[in-house]
């Protein structure tokens, strides 16, 4: 098995990568997470790669971190998860809020990701039960935002963002337990201010 690859971007696509591996391109599909983070055509790249074989294809995904790597192969373990989906669920959301998701088992959020409706959603959480990190894994002090906390979500989304950008904020924001409703959302606010 293809373990990694080391050499230069060639070109980018909108859902994978064409690296120049001392004259041999090979095409490896990733999430925009990795696209964002590779540097341009002719820079030097290295990418941690899952080989998916299948009777009619052979088929080579690559990514920047261990982390997604390890979270794009425990999703398409799930039934009905194919690599396009896994690396659109990498695409829509940091790995560290999709833990996140996970762990809280946050159907809503999780169907937010084009391609998952609420039923690959629970699909997702009943079969990753146990196989995904348990606890939160956002920075230290970090309360991620419960199922319940849609009054925050709600805000946000008046405000003008996505449900997953408001989902993703409020989870990723640092706040007390006991915080009230408005500090919620500014620190929601600032974490969308940060990128």
């Amino acid at each position: 098995m293809i373990a990694g690859l080391k050499g230069r971007v060639e070109a980018k696509l909108a859902d994978a990568l064409l690296v120049d591996v001392a004259g041999v391109v090979y095409r490896v599909g990733t999430s925009a997470t990795t696209l964002a983070e590779v540097g341009e055509s002719g820079e030097p790249v290295r990418l941690l790669t899952h080989l998916f074989v299948r009777e009619d294809q052979l088929t080579l995904y690559g990514f920047a971190h261990p982390d997604e790597l390890r979270l794009f192969e425990i999703l398409i373990g799930v039934t009905g998860v194919g690599p396009r989906l896994a690396c659109a669920i990498l695409s829509h959301f940091p790995t560290d809020v999709l833990y996140d998701a996970l762990a809280q088992e946050n159907i809503d959020f999780l169907a937010t990701v084009p391609g998952v409706g609420k039923k690959t959603a629970a699909r997702l959480i009943l079969e990753l039960r146990g196989k995904v990190p348990t606890g939160p894994r956002t920075a230290p002090g970090a309360t991620p935002a419960s199922r319940d906390d849609n009054d925050v979500v709600a805000a946000l989304r008046a405000l003008g963002y996505t449900v997953a950008e408001a989902h993703g904020a409020a989870m990723r924001s640092e706040v007390a337990a006991d915080a009230t409703l408005e500090n919620k959302v500014l620190a929601a606010l600032r974490v969308l201010s940060e990128g």
